[in-house]
């Protein structure tokens, strides 16, 4: 099926925007994209004036707008996963003091879906909507231990703990089918101790993790 360019050049830009903390600016769009400056500056252009896409006068860098988050908010509401869930996430906060999260496979990567906060000042806070690492997370160890997913091609090292040969992280996650749980020992951030388990449906598919 032939796919509309500029719709999809302004889909690709939404997808960068989403990946950068910093922003981006029209040149590094123009060449990510292949076209030149003047095509990016009015996809993006294009983009915030429906709210998608919001440019900082200081920086001139682009990042993603108030609509995305209206969307997104949309999509997790409607998402039986999170709604079940919820007051398992409430228990677990509350018998344990810390925040509890909830997560789903993307692109890749491990989606947080939901979260909820612990009263305590010092608090691991994940917001709803982060992505991160899969093999170096509690949350995606558990994804990949017990999900038909394939390892990630880039084992990336955030910290010395962090298992980035493919042949052990196997073995790592034989062992977490077998114990029916992961740790993240201080293996995405250096301060940090996770764990995880995950959610099946009932079909005995693995369709998050908590």
């Amino acid at each position: 099926m032939s796919e509309i360019q500029s719709l999809a050049r302004g889909l690709k830009i939404l997808d960068l925007l989403g990946q950068v903390t910093d922003g981006i600016s029209v040149t590094e769009l123009a060449e990510t994209l292949n076209v030149d400056k003047g095509s990016a500056s009015r996809l993006v252009a294009t983009l915030a004036r429906y709210g998608y896409a919001e440019k900082d006068e200081i920086t001139r860098r682009f990042h993603l707008g108030p609509q995305v988050v209206s969307l997104s908010r949309s999509v997790l509401a409607r998402l039986p996963l999170r709604e079940a869930a919820r007051p398992y996430l409430r228990q677990l906060m509350e018998a344990t003091g810390e925040c509890a999260h909830l997560a789903v496979p993307a692109k890749g990567k491990v989606l947080y879906i939901d979260q909820v906060e612990s009263p305590a000042t010092l608090r691991v806070n994940a917001a709803v909507g982060t992505m991160n690492p899969l093999h170096c997370t509690a949350l995606g160890k558990v994804l990949l231990a017990f999900g038909n997913l394939e390892l990630p091609a880039n084992l990336e090292s955030f910290t010395p703990q962090t298992i980035t040969d493919p042949q052990n992280l196997r073995q790592h996650l034989d062992e977490i089918r077998h114990q029916g749980y992961a740790i993240d020992d201080e293996e995405f951030d250096p301060s940090v101790r996770c764990i995880a388990v995950p959610v099946f449906d009932f079909r005995g598919k693995t369709i998050g993790s908590m």
